[in-house]
């Protein structure tokens, strides 16, 4: 039964282990090769470090609301000294032993001298501070909801990025497909062709060049790989490959509504605005200091100069006014500080209005674009099929291949626009469409 037991301990504790390896290699390119856009975007949040910066912030930021949170509570401390001395004029220990007061030699009895102990509790509650402690949780607050703000264009920066390289592979990986494909169709045309002298170097030059192609569209899958590698913060030897739809996208949305998303959602604008707020309350702050503190304190210690016998008990009620020099140097520097958010969040919003009206022309021309090529490259797609059927390849084929094969790099290449345009517009909106 011992057995029994132990082995299906065993088992419960082996399996969450084996199940959290298994997740945590699921989205690895050494185990699938082939991400799609959205375990490829998980992948690069994983591994970015400013990504990952922008979460430390935000709990440093939620530690200092809860510091905020503890000044409204009383403050305790707890102390006990123990002097030797040798006196011959009284004195008052400093503030780090309790400022007591100690007697000279004279004033004691010999089995009193040169030794003196205590120990206590101190409390000190602000019952009014002018609002300073209201005003700092505050503070702390929205610069918390700032933090947040930032961490979310940190994020979306990073995600633009991330499909920027994602759409950039998989439109390499489907050219070198199709430079692929006309490489292999050139190789059976010229098996076939019967030129004279001059057209074979003709021939040998078309063939040199569809080559060329190839090697080109190799070399811009090697330099995709690379940019997606980056993206993801991975090995740079890596092997890598994607997979998703590549086809075109439509969105079919006016400019005024966008730029309205963009001015709730764009955490830019968000931290702008808490930004404003955390001028306003420094201002609050600053003025705060021209109110007093009402402040009450208590102490509870036991002492004495070979015991703790004595005891002493005291409640204090204080009320402190500061007189600062600098109260109307920090109000002025304050408000010259909130005019500075008030213009930042002005241009902010110029260039929110700006980077939505750019991205959006370009999803609109790639969308137009995409399709009109599209077309192009099936009615070239269904020609070269007919011409296959109907004739032997002679030169003019090597030709139509070249022209082919441009054809659907164009198209390829627009919709790789299209996307990309796409994912520009949802981060300069700052939210998916």
């Amino acid at each position: 039964m011992k057995k029994l037991f132990w082995l299906c301990l065993a088992l419960c504790l082996a399996l969450p282990a084996a199940a959290q390896r298994e997740y945590g290699l699921r989205f690895s390119s050494l185990i699938n090769d082939e991400l799609t856009l959205e375990n490829a975007i998980r992948l690069g949040l994983e591994n970015n470090s400013d990504f990952l910066a922008a979460q430390q912030e935000i709990i440093i930021a939620e530690q200092k609301v809860k510091e905020a949170k503890f000044l409204f509570l009383p403050q305790f401390s707890l102390q006990g000294t123990a002097t030797w001395y040798d006196l011959d004029y009284p004195m008052v220990l400093p503030d780090s032993v309790a400022n007591r007061f100690i007697p000279n030699n004279d004033l004691l009895s010999d089995d009193m001298k040169h030794q003196f102990f205590g120990a206590g509790i101190t409390a000190t509650q602000y019952l009014y501070a002018g609002g300073r402690f209201r005003n700092t949780l505050k503070m702390a607050e929205a610069n918390l909801k700032q933090v947040q703000s930032k961490y979310e264009a940190v994020k979306n920066a990073t995600v633009l990025n991330i499909k920027k390289s994602f759409f950039r592979l998989l439109y390499a990986q489907h050219n070198v497909e199709l430079a692929e494909k006309v490489q292999q169709k050139a190789g059976r045309y010229s098996r076939s062709l019967h030129t004279g002298a001059w057209n074979k170097v003709k021939t040998q030059y078309l063939l040199s060049r569809l080559t060329s192609l190839k090697s080109e569209a190799d070399n811009e899958l090697q330099k995709a790989q690379l940019a997606m590698l980056v993206s993801l913060n991975k090995e740079l030897n890596s092997q890598i490959k994607v997979r998703g739809d590549f086809k075109p996208v439509e969105v079919e949305l006016d400019l005024p509504r966008l730029n309205l998303w963009a001015m709730e959602f764009r955490p830019e604008l968000k931290a702008a605005i808490y930004a404003l707020e955390l001028d306003n309350l420094a201002i609050d702050l600053a003025l705060s200091r021209r109110y007093p503190d009402l402040i009450l304190t208590g102490s509870y210690e036991r002492l004495g100069f070979d015991n703790l016998d004595d005891e002493n008990k005291q409640i204090s009620l204080a009320v402190r006014l500061p007189l600062p020099y600098n109260l109307s140097t920090q109000n002025a520097q304050r408000k010259a500080e909130q005019k500075q958010s008030t213009l930042r969040r002005a241009a902010i919003e110029d260039s929110i209005r700006v980077q939505v009206a750019e991205n959006y022309a370009d999803l609109v021309f790639w969308q137009a674009e995409a399709i009109s090529r599209q077309q192009t490259w099936r009615d070239v797609q269904k020609l070269l099929s007919q011409a296959e059927r109907a004739a032997a390849p002679d030169l003019t084929a090597l030709e139509a291949l070249d022209a082919y094969y441009q054809t659907g790099r164009s198209y390829y290449e627009a919709i790789r626009q299209n996307l990309t345009a796409k994912a520009g517009l949802e981060w300069a909106i700052g939210q998916d469409l």
